[in-house]
């Protein structure tokens, strides 16, 4: 028996099955929606339907079970063709599995009680019913004297067919625990012909003792006489593929078919003769007579696959097939599953213990330097290498693809686009792209946000994209793929593109910029992240608060990431996230001011400048000419308000962020390091500029810098005139003239 913390784990792990079902027999609505003719799409849909009902019952949650009932009742007519998939239905359909999900989340973790307002849903119970599931055909056995080809794949002598299908069932033991009636089957496969011979392959029965009630330990070898292809044939077990071994061999099949099922069979310690039989080379009667034979050779009895072949019931190639089969049978039996469901607060202790073992190796390696000792030196390389593997290693277990995020936005463009009378069509690229968990689940309501106003401000009504040159639909897209390091996703339409001339008016009334200011279009685009701006006339349930925009540009920066806008006038908009892999464990590079460390992000490091200090006028903001262009220049001393350290250098490290660079004016350069990011307190949520924080070697702490912060001060203190800009030209420093990266020495 199971106790309540088990029974807990096992009720947890159905509400998530559940979601997953439900989000899958979504993404075949959605599917058969475009494709109503889809038989792949239907099926699926009546399994994921079929499976949730049965997994319900299970835990004895009956309004789910009722609930779900009536679904698989009105898609079970679909499948026959009784019922047509109209967008009526869909709505219908779509709607059902809303309140499923809501259901679903209505169940008591610790009593297993789903307690629902039946109320509620009686309208919604009430469309669904009516629709009497077809009754089932009975089960037609020909008996053994009606058809001389009986268990034999010969000509059938009772009807007009050369001969009969071979079928091969071995059923699965969670099939029943999964709601499936093996019985249901045969009676569905029924309709299709004559079953000629049905036999129950029991080998696998365990003793009375040890036998579970909730587990099938049955196998089936059906002959069925049958004018339906071997494409129907399958369609019957449809729904139970994924719980079942089946071979189906066709009439007159080849000897070939036959050596190919024996190597198939999943039967375990299985003799020769019951293999032979299990393949249909050999039938019971033969069986029989061959085990008498041998029987009769009381001196020296000769082996069960001599006797076969010498009398010609069995070809040598069979007999070979199944002593080949009874050998790697057992080894067959003990594998094991290669893949393993984690909690993801499992994984979540790993990543943290694995940053912890990174600043003890790095202190451990500072260490063995200042001690001198080669031995120990070397010792700490080592160490700090299989380090290195083991933090890849472990973000590679959080590491899981967007498609799944990327595909929910498809019952959200159909729901936004019927709401407001357009017609689009989502295109979604890079699916497979791998995205640390923690991200993922941090993304979708900014690309929410982004998908929304896309539809509703972007892509134009029908009539103006017509006017326009373009087709009716509409096309968004969703991309997502890897890039220098870091994962881009793009949010893209064909509509309008944004209005730069509007948001800068609009901009200029509320005070965000001056009426006389130069910025560049692009400038003027981001304007729109910011805080309460909209370009919306009129306030609707979709947008027009200007909030959406502040929402994501606020989740894209806690990330740690940038956006970009490229829009193209009357062409369309693309917004472009660039975001890191992961959250936990970064490749940074360390710098100091005076006994202050701070550490970048090295993804934004470009390169390492040296200037002489008496160049410097000591602003927190300007410019440097660098090779002709001005780059936008900020002293983090001045900007933190921290003591320089006397030098008659100074360092400077140009940084990107998106398409814009940046220096930053440090005093020294201490190279590469493994960066462990930790949160910052409530106290320290105000800093301007400060990501997070990390604890070094030394066990001293170093602030990590915000770059996306620090641009947008830039961007507000730095005037954009050319007057502005510092003469001095700053060089390289002497490792960069030497053909290294200054950027990648060793970190103390």
């Amino acid at each position: 028996m199971l106790n309540d913390q088990q029974w807990s784990q096992l009720l947890l792990s159905f509400v998530e099955e559940a979601h997953d079902l439900a989000k899958q027999a979504e993404e075949y609505l959605l599917q058969l929606e475009q494709t109503p003719t889809d038989e792949d799409a239907i099926n699926g849909l009546f399994r994921a339907m079929h499976t949730l009902k049965g997994s319900a019952g299970l835990f004895s949650l009956t309004p789910l079970v009722n609930f779900t009932h009536h679904l698989e009742s009105l898609l079970m007519k679909v499948r026959e063709g009784q019922q047509a998939l109209t967008p009526v239905l869909l709505d219908l359909l779509l709607r059902g599995l809303d309140e499923i999900n809501a259901m679903v989340e209505l169940i008591d973790a610790e009593s297993g009680e789903l307690t629902v307002d039946e109320a509620r849903h009686a309208g919604l119970i009430a469309a669904l019913t009516g629709h009497d599931a077809s009754p089932l055909i009975p089960l037609t056995v020909i008996e053994p004297d009606a058809c001389k080809a009986f268990g034999r794949l010969d000509k059938c002598a009772s009807c007009d067919q050369e001969a009969a299908w071979h079928i091969s069932l071995r059923l699965q033991p969670e099939i029943l625990g999964n709601g499936f009636d093996p019985a249901s089957f045969l009676r569905y496969l029924g309709r299709l012909g004559d079953i000629l011979q049905l036999e129950v392959i029991d080998d696998a029965l365990p003793a009375l003792a040890d036998m579970d009630p909730e587990s099938c330990y049955l196998g089936m070898e059906i002959d069925l006489c049958t004018t339906a292809g071997k494409a129907e044939i399958e369609e019957v077990f449809e729904f139970i593929r994924d719980f079942c071994t089946l071979r189906i061999l066709p009439p007159n099949a080849a000897l070939e078919d036959y050596l190919q099922l024996i190597h198939d069979l999943p039967e375990t310690d299985q003799k020769i003769g019951r293999i032979l039989v299990a393949s249909g080379l050999l039938t019971e009667l033969e069986l029989d007579q061959a085990l008498r034979l041998q029987a009769a050779e009381a001196q020296q009895p000769r082996p069960l696959g001599s006797v076969l072949v010498e009398q010609g019931m069995v070809p040598a190639q069979g007999v070979n097939a199944a002593l080949a089969k009874q050998q790697t049978v057992r080894e067959k039996r003990n594998q094991e599953s290669s893949q393993i469901r984690v909690a993801a607060h499992k994984l979540d202790e790993l990543i943290n213990l694995v940053g912890e073992l990174v600043i003890s190796a790095a202190g451990a390696q500072l260490r063995a330097q200042l001690k001198g000792d080669a031995a120990c030196i070397e010792s700490t390389q080592t160490v700090n290498l299989h380090v290195e593997q083991i933090r890849e290693a472990a973000l590679k277990l959080r590491m899981i693809e967007i498609g799944d995020t990327f595909n929910r936005f498809h019952r959200v463009v159909r729901d936004v686009s019927q709401q407001l009378g357009k017609d689009i069509r989502l295109e979604i690229q890079g699916a497979d792209t791998e995205l640390d968990k923690a991200v993922i689940d941090r993304l979708a309501d900014p690309l929410t946000h982004l998908v929304r106003n896309a539809i509703d401000h972007g892509i134009e009504p029908a009539d103006q994209r017509l006017a326009a040159g373009k087709p009716a639909e509409g096309h968004l897209r969703l991309d997502a793929y890897h890039e220098s390091g870091m994962i881009v996703i793009e949010v893209a339409d064909d509509g309008r593109g944004l209005n730069t001339q509007r948001i800068r008016e609009k901009a200029v009334a509320r005070g965000l910029i001056d009426a006389q200011a130069n910025l560049s279009d692009h400038d003027v685009q981001m304007l729109i992240f910011a805080a309460g701006f909209s370009t919306a006339d009129n306030v609707s349930d979709l947008s027009g608060r200007g909030v959406g925009m502040d929402v994501v540009r606020s989740a894209i920066d806690a990330l740690r990431g940038t956006i970009e806008i490229d829009s193209r006038p009357g062409e369309g908009c693309t917004f472009r996230i660039r975001l890191p892999l992961t959250l936990a464990i970064i490749d940074g590079f360390l710098i100091s001011l005076g006994d202050d460390y701070f550490v970048i992000p090295l993804d934004m490091v470009t390169e390492c400048l040296e200037l002489e200090a008496d160049q410097l006028d000591g602003a927190a903001y300007g410019y440097l000419d660098l090779r002709g262009r001005p780059l936008p220049c900020l002293s983090l001393a001045a900007h933190f308000k921290l003591r320089e350290a006397p030098s008659k250098r100074r360092n400077i490290i140009v940084v990107s962020h998106g398409r814009q660079q940046a220096g930053l004016i440090v005093d020294h350069l201490h190279g590469e390091l493994q960066t462990v990011i930790k949160p910052l307190g409530q106290l320290f949520q105000h800093l301007q500029g400060i990501g997070g924080s990390t604890i070094l070697g030394n066990g001293q702490v170093a602030l990590i810098l915000d770059i996306p912060s620090l641009f947008r001060h830039l961007h507000t203190h730095v005037e954009a005139s050319p007057a502005d800009l510092r003469t001095s030209q700053p060089r390289q420093i002497a490792a960069g003239q030497q053909g290294e990266n200054p950027c990648h020495s060793s970190a103390t």
